[in-house]
């Protein structure tokens, strides 16, 4: 399935995390951003559930 950005949603309760990046990551997701008119956050987390996602889809009894 192709990766596509979802729309930025409603606000919803959220954390703050931080991660390590290497530049050259950085740099392929503000790409992304710039490309769908989003947010490199947005573009982050959709990435994120859409893995997560996947993953389920892929093996829904793995998990505990």
């Amino acid at each position: 399935m192709t990766f596509v950005p979802k729309t930025t949603k409603k606000k919803v309760k959220a954390g703050y995390k931080t991660l390590y990046l290497s530049q050259n990551l950085i740099d392929q997701i503000n790409q992304i951003a710039v490309e769908n008119c989003t947010s490199f956050n947005n573009v982050v987390v959709s990435m994120i559930e859409h893995c997560l996602e996947e993953s389920e889809e892929e093996a829904p009894f793995q998990r505990g």
